[in-house]
């Protein structure tokens, strides 16, 4: 049986860092969103259905802790998994985790819709999507 989360790896460059020497607040984003990306990118079924019915995963929340600062050089580890299934939207759940010690340096909530790109409107999470997406739920 497939994990219902994902892992990747990066490493925080210079370009990453602030006056502070610092990874900048909003390169997080990105780095949660390489999370995200792999999190589908390793689920083609998921992907499948997903095109089958044209619509497309939005976000619609976002809400971030920071916990610590990361520095350069430094390994990080995006934990990804999808945390809540409701009927017109979910929520994944998201730890950036130094590689060295496993300790927390930012955790996130993503809330996202699922948007039919032609009508361009969310629609329910019904069906085959649901079908899909049920068995990823992490129980927290």
């Amino acid at each position: 049986m497939e994990s219902r989360q994902t892992t990747v790896s990066l490493r925080v460059r210079g370009y990453h860092l602030d006056g502070y020497g610092h990874v900048n607040n909003a390169r997080y984003l990105e780095f949660l969103e390489e999370g995200r990306w792999a999190f589908f990118d390793e689920r083609p079924a998921l992907a499948g259905v997903v095109q089958r019915r044209g619509v497309a995963f939005v976000a619609v929340n976002l809400n971030i802790d920071y916990r610590r600062a990361a520095g350069a050089g430094e390994d990080l580890e995006v934990v990804t998994g999808l945390a809540e299934l409701g009927t017109r939207s979910a929520r994944m759940h998201q730890d950036i985790r130094r590689a060295r010690d496993g300790k927390l340096v930012a955790s996130a909530d993503v809330t996202f819709v699922l948007l039919d790109v032609r009508a361009n409107k969310a629609v329910a999470i019904e069906g085959e999507l649901r079908d899909a997406l049920s068995p990823l739920v992490v129980a927290q």
